[in-house]
């Protein structure tokens, strides 16, 4: 038997994930995309970088200063050879990011006639408005702050934009310049709309604006330099949970800590003199790698706000509105509906509405005795939670396992943690070691022939503001196995009890990987003895070597895999011998993938399972995690036929070659194909034959001479 443990068929996972993140900036790159969305695939990016320095990074180089020279287990690399690779390979693409902004994307705003000006492009209608915005709304916000023996330098705050100033007192007995610090205040707008000629819009950077008047910070100083910089802390969470009594008191402890956490990344902008770069990296402690210069906006998800200004719908893609359901055409009583057949959604292809109305109509029916839902990442003003709220104030008994320590999102979280504990609901916050990422709601409901559970079971959140632009794949369902399943997941969760024997469903950290090595297993023995062996699976990342070590076996027993990963792959397909039956390809597009479906050929006759965990290692192991089959042979046909328009496109997607590296896939013919354009085209054709139907005419036979 080949040994597939060999370091050399593995892609280091950071590396992978910052090959992503290049796919991402080919649409930034790419002039088939209108201009403002191409800015939001450049604020996407950034914002991505800062959360891989503050997470990732961070992890990294605190092995390092532990002393940790343990390889990782697929590509073999020790801590200090990932933080030198990932160093090389930041600056590259990071590089790119600005080159592409620069080069490709500025021209084309100045010809739409949308400027970012610097100081000196003024005109004198504009210097008297930036003047007078300086003096009277930005002056009484700024603080400067003075760096020497009695003022230390500042603790700045996690991704605070910020400008170093050198000065030179007029004094004659001035050992030298003197430094400060001012802070871009995030509560101003990042950028400033001036007085532009007719049929242009002109904006400067609030950076500029205070760095022109900096004379007025400091009067009596000659300012010698001034120049933007940032920087980039550890932001990861250390919670000891067997040693915490309150978790959600610990949560916000560490949370205040984050703000100032150890740098990880020293941003400046490219005109920033020696002396100033040196000074800052001794004061941050950080090595020559770990300063990256721009040319350009220091943090450009500003971006993502100006992407949002009216009057440039021409400049961004169509607004596509996710239509009414297939499986919801026609259905008032969404109980009824589910009751009657198991229902498919394919968000945002298909409205979330049906969603929200299953908890709100759960929530104010006074045959729901209960209501229980686990919750992961939600939305600001919630209506799921809001109506979670209702369900309490109601009567109706409502658990809630709401995780605290869904990254970056644990301060929303908190929040509606406690307005859910003071409406009375049974409030869980996760469990001990592990994140619940899971995507269940359990509804008891008291009907005529006794008690009836309605599921809906997702790939995604319980979030309506991403359902609007993440993939995802959600299922409703009154079958009786899924409804024992849910009982006890959710008795599971919130009780002291061994994980029950399950029905229908799979679930982490005990049993899911079992699970899918069993089916991967199955496709092996099928296709050894002649039987139809193939493999479909589409996820965000893939990093778990167990699976990908088995995926290899199936390649080398003949079964034909195809994976759709979105972002990290540490697989390595076409490796001869090994994994030449593997194809994996990568769709970014405008829509976020986001939902995980596992199609097993299963000797012809097709399972496909979806579930909330990517085939990661902490999905297996540190997470709360659920797999459930699609058993309805019409819903099961709908999903396969999903995965081969995806496997067909040859606009958004791109396949992964042996050498780690990514390469766009060509199109085929005259008419390419755009999966996800595609999906809302169909999903729009399909309504529109639906409410054709329905106001078709029907004749009516007389039953009566008064009629």
């Amino acid at each position: 038997m080949k040994d597939f443990r060999i370091p050399d068929y593995y892609i280091n996972r950071e590396l992978s994930w910052i090959a992503f993140n290049e796919r991402v900036l080919m649409e930034a790159k790419s002039e088939s995309n209108p201009l403002f969305e191409r800015l939001k695939f450049i604020a996407i990016a950034s914002s991505n970088f800062d959360e891989f320095f503050m997470v990732r990074v961070a992890g990294l180089k605190d092995q390092v200063k532990a002393g940790l020279t343990k390889p990782d287990n697929k590509s073999g690399m020790t801590p200090l050879e990932q933080l030198h690779a990932v160093w090389e390979r930041t600056h590259e693409v990071m590089q790119n990011m600005f080159a592409i902004l620069r080069e490709d994307i500025t021209p084309e705003l100045q010809k739409a006639g949308i400027r970012f000006l610097k100081a000196k492009q003024l005109d004198e209608e504009q210097e008297g408005f930036v003047h007078s915005f300086f003096h009277h709304q930005l002056y009484p916000v700024l603080t400067p702050m003075a760096v020497d023996a009695s003022h230390p330098f500042p603790m700045l705050l996690n991704k605070s934009l910020n400008l170093a100033v050198l000065l030179e007192d007029d004094d004659v007995d001035s050992e030298g310049p003197l430094f400060a610090v001012v802070q871009v205040p995030s509560v101003v707008p990042r950028f400033l709309e001036l007085p532009s000629p007719v049929g242009e819009a002109h904006f400067i950077l609030l950076e500029d604006v205070i760095s022109v008047h900096m004379d007025s910070l400091f009067r009596g100083y000659n300012i010698l330099e001034t120049c933007p910089f940032r920087i980039t802390r550890n932001a990861d969470l250390t919670i000891d949970e067997d040693e915490t009594e309150d978790l959600l008191e610990a949560i916000e402890q560490e949370l205040r800590k984050r703000k100032m956490g150890e740098p990880s990344r020293l941003a400046v902008d490219a005109s920033m003199s020696e002396f100033l770069q040196a000074t800052l990296l001794d004061w941050l402690e950080l090595d020559e790698p770990e300063i990256y210069r721009f040319d350009g906006p220091l943090d450009p998800t500003f971006f993502f706000r100006f992407h949002a200004l009216e009057g440039y719908d021409h400049l961004r893609f169509e607004p596509l509105t996710p239509q009414q359901p297939l499986d919801f055409f026609g259905d008032g009583d969404i109980f009824s509906a589910i009751e009657r057949r198991d229902l498919l959604l394919h968000h945002p292809y298909e409205s979330f509405d049906p969603v929200i109305r299953f908890v709100q109509e759960a929530a104010e029916d006074p045959k729901v005795l209960a209501i229980k839902q686990t919750l992961y990442r939600v939305s600001g003003d919630s209506p799921i939670v809001n109506a979670l709220l209702k369900a309490a104030d109601n009567g109706k008994q409502v658990m809630v396992l709401l995780e605290l320590k869904a990254r970056f999102d644990e301060e929303n979280n908190i929040v509606w943690a406690k307005k859910l504990e003071n409406a009375g609901c049974h409030v869980i916050y996760g469990l001990a070691g592990l994140k619940t990422h899971s995507k269940i709601t359990l509804v008891v409901r008291a009907e005529e022939n006794g008690l009836r559970r309605y599921v809906h079971l997702s790939t995604g959140n319980y979030n309506d503001k991403t359902a609007g632009t993440y993939t995802d794949i959600g299922m409703f369902t009154a079958h009786e196995d899924f409804g024992t399943d849910a009982t006890h997941f959710f008795n599971h969760l919130s009780g002291y009890s061994y994980p029950p024997e399950w029905k229908v469903i799979s679930t982490a950290p005990t049993g899911l990987r079992d699970t899918f090595l069993s089916l991967i297993q199955r496709e092996i023995e099928n296709s050894l003895a002649g039987k139809p062996a193939y493999i479909i699976a589409k996820m965000n990342s893939l990093t778990d070597k167990e699976i990908m070590m088995a995926l290899y076996e199936a390649s080398c027993a003949g079964v034909k895999i195809d994976l759709i990963v979105r972002g990290i792959c540490c697989l390595r397909p076409g490796i001869q011998g090994v994994s030449e039956n593997i194809r994996v390809i990568s769709i970014v597009g405008r829509n976020l993938e986001h939902s995980r479906i596992f199609h097993f050929c299963n000797g012809g006759d097709p399972q496909i399972y979806l579930s909330s965990a990517d085939w990661m290692t902490r999905n297996m192991m540190a997470r709360v995690e659920i797999l459930f089959p699609v058993l309805q042979r019409d819903l099961r046909r709908r999903i396969k036929a999903l995965l081969e328009t995806m496997l067909q496109d040859d606009t958004k997607a791109h396949q992964l070659m042996p050498d780690g590296t990514y390469v766009r896939v060509q199109p085929k013919s005259a008419f390419p194909m755009n999966s996800q354009l595609f999906f809302w085209e169909e999903t729009f054709m399909h309504n529109q034959k639906r409410e054709l139907e329905l106001a078709v005419p029907r004749m009516k036979p007389i039953t009566s001479l008064l009629q």
